[in-house]
């Protein structure tokens, strides 16, 4: 909207040629969503408590986490106000990229919204019935590989995939394009989800992955840069930057309420629509191998999942870890829940500097 509004004035007062600057107006995005989250975080808290929209603990789940029961749930409409109304604000609107982004986000979000509302609300424990939780999603892949595609035009490129560490190496998926997109947003959505079990540990990884995309996005739309280092030039791809840093932005100002303990959760409302964003942004910029290493942490929680799922089922009952997801395994080992948020934490940003570092050895 300020693009929109103040950068044409620069030719009035050439200060408002600063909006022309993607750095600029992502800084501010970060600060938008933080504030957003500080000035409205309570309100919403005390919002959800007077609605009861408290959280429900499975059983099965580690015996002190029934602790929790009755935290307000649903925080996740914060963390999707924090992201679209910064992105709105200072992005350039007009930017396929950022609207591809945008209904992404809002997309996964709404999927989440009617778990959650299921759960919470119509106390049904299981929420949206899986099937029509994934068609949910899948559709959004099957939407969002279409478009790419019909938009690619005749880019050899569209339906490609960089390698990172590699110089000039794809993947060509090619028809398999849409299948790929699909795979990619439904697994990082559910793969969010699903480490969304521990105080703050889910955002907190949120904002280390998209601070890292942030940089990408911004390497990748700059000719320069992208000449310097190698990189696939997608110039597009350089107002992702603002949406990233307002994800960022909003992910450290949630942190603020759900570090431990948490006086709220986000739920599927947000640990869905951060996943699927996640895996969108990945597909913008070519670099869905990249997010395997950056959103490591998120692999390794889905991978211990199915993993224990085969396992039991292949052994008839027995298991691999104590529970899965990892970061229970590590509960139960006993590990405090702090201990393991900023464990997988420092985990999490060392997988970030090797992501990073594979830019420059291209």
């Amino acid at each position: 909207m300020f693009y929109h509004l103040l950068y044409p004035l620069h030719e009035i007062w050439s200060v408002f040629n600063v909006f022309k600057y993607i750095t600029f107006r992502s800084s501010y995005a970060t600060v938008t969503a933080l504030l957003i989250c500080f000035v409205f975080g309570d309100w919403v808290i005390r919002k959800l408590e007077r609605l009861q929209i408290g959280e429900t603990i499975r059983s099965e789940g580690p015996e002190h986490h029934q602790q929790k029961a009755g935290t307000p749930t649903m925080g996740g409409v914060l963390v999707l106000a924090a992201i679209v109304v910064p992105t709105l604000m200072w992005a350039d609107l007009s930017n396929r990229f950022v609207q591809l982004a945008l209904a992404g986000t809002i997309w996964m979000g709404i999927i989440g919204f009617v778990d959650d509302y299921l759960k919470v609300v119509k106390k049904r424990p299981k929420g949206m019935i899986g099937r029509f939780k994934l068609a949910g999603q899948v559709s959004y892949g099957i939407l969002l590989g279409g478009i790419l595609m019909l938009t690619g035009g005749d880019d050899p490129n569209t339906t490609a995939t960089t390698l990172p560490f590699f110089k000039d190496a794809f993947i060509h998926w090619h028809w398999a394009y849409i299948p790929m997109v699909i795979l990619v947003v439904t697994g990082t959505s559910n793969a969010v989800n699903l480490a969304d079990g521990l105080d703050g540990l889910a955002i907190g990884l949120s904002a280390l992955a998209f601070a890292g995309f942030a940089v990408v996005s911004y390497l990748t739309g700059h000719a320069v840069f992208a000449d310097y280092l190698n990189l696939l030039h997608i110039p597009p791809s350089g107002e992702l930057t603002i949406y990233c840093a307002a994800v960022v932005g909003a992910g450290l100002g949630f942190l603020w309420f759900n570090a431990h303990p948490a006086r709220i959760f986000m739920g599927d409302t947000g640990s869905l629509a951060l996943g699927g964003a996640l895996g969108t942004v990945a597909i913008l910029v070519k670099k869905e191998l990249l997010l395997v290493v950056i959103g490591g942490m998120f692999v390794m929680e889905a991978v211990s999942v199915m993993l224990q799922v085969f396992w039991y089922r292949r052994t008839g009952g027995k298991r691999i870890f104590r529970m899965a997801p990892l970061h229970h395994h590590f509960e139960l080992g006993g590990w405090s829940e702090t201990q393991v948020v900023v464990r997988f934490w420092i985990v999490g940003i060392l997988l970030l500097l090797l992501g990073m570092s594979s830019i420059k050895l291209q």
